[in-house]
């Protein structure tokens, strides 16, 4: 009996397909798919072909020239410090529980604050206020800004100076016990030399607490 069947092919053409499938499966991997899905064009194929667009995600442009730049540089250095406050207790009188401490800032400075309590006291006994002032020649008017009042055992974040002048806080203790406040700075600013505007108490910066206040 006769049967009609196709010869197999020869076991060296049969490898010849084989590596000939291997290499057309390869060649899409690399020069569609991973352009396509991965954003990985190792042929580049995918640049010449556009696939590579397919897997980018839709551009929009963000607008930086609003009144408020987004990148800045400062003419002033670069400067970090710790400031440790030492403040007495409401029975220690007002000159001992309530202190201002502030840093002097050009407009457009920028700094970045963490300030924290030291000690045993009640959230609710530590009152502060944050704010700034320019520092006016006799006969001048000043301005004024406030930026948060509140309660608390820490707070944290960035400042960005609305005029030349002093920024900084007033810390106000209304419990029984003495505490220290450790404020970090960073950023474009410069320490106010003891007993002058903002550093009334003649704070001491970068030293103990048991130093940093006369």
């Amino acid at each position: 009996m006769n049967e009609a069947s196709n010869p197999p092919l020869a076991r060296g053409k049969l490898i010849l397909a084989t590596v000939g499938t291997l290499l057309l499966a390869a060649l899409v991997v690399l020069g569609a798919i991973l352009p396509a899905e991965f954003n990985r064009d190792p042929l580049g194929v995918g640049r010449l072909s556009g696939l590579s667009r397919l897997w980018a995600p839709e551009e929009r442009s963000v607008d930086t020239q609003g009144a408020a730049p987004l990148a800045r540089e400062y003419q002033a250095p670069y400067r970090t410090d710790v400031v440790e406050i030492p403040l007495g207790g409401f029975l220690d009188g007002a000159d001992k529980s309530e202190l201002e401490y502030k840093v002097r800032m050009h407009k457009g400075e920028t700094l970045t604050y963490a300030w924290e309590v030291l000690g045993e006291i009640d959230p609710r006994d530590l009152r502060f206020d944050q704010h700034g002032h320019t520092t006016p020649k006799p006969g001048e008017g000043m301005d004024v800004a406030s930026y948060r009042q509140g309660h608390g055992l820490s707070q944290r974040g960035a400042l960005t100076a609305p005029f030349d002048g002093i920024q900084g806080w007033q810390f106000v203790n209304g419990g029984d016990g003495a505490v220290v406040i450790r404020l970090r700075l960073s950023g474009f600013y410069e320490l106010v030399p003891p007993g002058q505007p903002g550093n009334e108490a003649g704070i001491v910066a970068n030293v103990p607490a048991a130093q940093a206040r006369p």
